[in-house]
């Protein structure tokens, strides 16, 4: 399974609407307007029970604290176009004893898809773009594999992960160290499933597609979402920049999980690159104004910042993101960014989640029929706390008592995201191996059009991979059986315990060509690197 710093996200906006079965008892009668259409009926709310839902989510966070060991919360609740609770648990970084409160600052990884895809609907508001607007147009040097394609992809076609692009396509690119300029010039390198016909969570998708509305309104992402967005809704400590975070001084560090209900803050995440997709920073406080719009359909204090026909298409279905696989189960769908679904209620959930496996999982789960949106951040590694926090929450507001063990059940969802990568994982070195040939047989320079070149040098007899611009992501090659040789792969895509092999091929007592099994899990197998003469 390939991973990505917001990859978590995509299957759990997915699994917010798997694992909402429940049955609610009789006593909850169907709610039916006069005029109504009967596909419009909801269960009814039991009395009172968003007030007794919001009195009850203390308990409920401090429960997730305290069976996940993730060291900082904060969540908002907005209902009536009104923040109706906004409080923060637990401290900013282990070990430290500064708490986090509502406006502590997160890094919201994929949670910055919905957010972005506002900004998008303020451009199309305003006539500058359309969801329906082909990229080419704004990007008139982008390509994807299939010339048609890249002519008739549209900003909406990438927002919806329906371009063909494969799952997670570019983000080792990211990993190694490459901006989003080669990253996006290399997707083309990228062989296409059927356009329009399938889906596949793209971080550099959606963020193509916030390219070409940045540059048809003649500035950068950053500054448009900042001018479009941010600022008029008060949002004054949110930034689509990394270097914005980390001048907070009010922010929260990621923490990785190091053993169960173990979290350590070992590493930072520079997400700049899919700032679209994953770079925003935000408080729950301001993530409170960005409900209330969304909830309010592009009004925000009695002022229409987008038309409502602007934004309803990034909350409408738009993509099958996971059929069912029996009749009874519900399909996953996605919107222009949101994550689209239905409670067993009748009532329609927006929602998405966001992660970074290095340290950070959040989640959004609106209610629009009940003017309700909760939004959990955290600064631990995602196990599914954020998600079922909110999940309880819903659960609350909708029956009065929750449905199942939702912490339970998110955490055994996400634990493949944990498990270490690569072909060697787990196996134990041949006990009688082959030898290798003399190390300078290996040494060189190899070329891979789109990763870019690696060096592979030989030193003080062992040999070291260098690959990523200026060769800035390194790792050691040990020797392994004949020709095949180990070496731990980094990054955000490489959890603790991941095991790759790299095997070079021989002729005339020299490499001429080596595959790296980690960078070859890409559909049109990309991971060979031909060696320069």
């Amino acid at each position: 399974m390939r991973r990505s710093s917001v990859i978590v996200a995509a299957s759990v906006a997915v699994a917010v609407t798997v694992l909402a079965g429940c049955t609610a008892p009789e006593s909850q009668k169907t709610k039916v307007e006069i005029g109504a259409s009967p596909n419009q009926d909801v269960l009814a709310l039991p009395d009172g029970s968003i007030d007794a839902a919001i009195k009850k989510l203390p308990d409920v966070v401090r429960s997730a604290m305290e069976r996940s060991g993730v060291p900082g919360i904060a969540v908002s609740v907005v209902h009536g176009d009104e923040t109706v609770f906004a409080e923060g648990y637990g401290v900013r970084k282990k070990g430290e004893d500064a708490e986090v409160d509502a406006d502590t600052v997160f890094q919201i990884a994929s949670l910055s898809k919905p957010v972005g895809a506002t900004v998008v609907a303020t451009q199309v508001s305003q006539g500058v773009v359309d969801w329906t607007s082909p990229v080419a147009q704004s990007l008139p040097g982008f390509a994807l594999a299939d010339p048609w394609i890249t002519e008739h992809a549209t900003i909406g076609d990438f927002y919806a992960h329906r371009t063909g692009l494969p799952f997670a396509a570019g983000d080792l690119l990211e990993d190694i160290g490459y901006d989003r300029t080669y990253v996006l010039d290399h997707l083309a390198l990228q062989p296409l499933a059927p356009f329009r016909a399938s889906y596949a969570y793209a971080n550099f998708g959606i963020t193509v597609g916030a390219e070409a509305v940045a540059t048809a309104a003649g500035t950068d992402w950053a500054t448009l979402s900042e001018e479009q967005l941010y600022d008029p809704l008060g949002m004054e400590a949110t930034s689509s920049r990394y270097e914005d975070f980390l001048a907070q001084d009010n922010r929260a560090s990621l923490h990785a999980m190091v053993g169960e209900g173990e979290f350590e803050p070992r590493f930072e995440r520079d997400p700049d690159a899919q700032s679209p997709a994953g770079g925003v920073s935000s408080s729950v406080n301001d993530l409170a104004q960005w409900m209330r719009l969304v909830l309010a359909g592009g009004t925000y204090a009695g002022a229409e910042l987008i038309a409502e026909a602007a934004l309803l298409p990034a909350l409408s279905p738009q993509n099958v993101s996971a059929p069912p696989h029996a009749l009874d189960q519900r399909a996953g769908q996605y919107g222009y960014g949101f994550g689209v679904g239905m409670q067993p209620s009748g009532r329609v959930t927006l929602s998405h989640s966001g992660a970074f496996i290095l340290g950070a999982a959040t989640n959004v789960q609106m209610l629009p029929s009940a003017d309700l949106g909760i939004v959990v951040l955290t600064n631990g590694a995602p196990i599914g706390v954020p998600e079922a926090i909110a999940a309880e929450f819903v659960d609350l507001v909708q029956f009065g008592y929750s449905t199942r063990d939702w912490l339970g059940d998110y955490g055994q969802a996400m634990a493949g995201y944990h498990q270490p990568a690569g072909d060697l994982t787990g196996e134990t070195p041949p006990a009688n191996p082959a030898p290798a040939q003399p190390l300078s047989a290996y040494a060189g320079t190899y070329a891979n059009d789109y990763y870019g070149a690696a060096v592979v040098s030989e030193e003080d007899g062992m040999l070291t991979l260098a690959v990523g611009p200026d060769g800035g992501s390194t790792a050691q090659l040990d020797p392994w059986d004949g020709d095949t040789f180990a070496f731990i792969p980094l990054g955000e895509n490489a959890p603790a315990g991941s095991l790759s092999s790299a095997v070079f091929t021989i002729a005339g007592g020299a490499a001429t060509s080596m595959t790296l099994d980690f960078f070859n899990a890409e559909p049109g197998l990309l991971g060979t690197w031909t060696r320069v003469p």
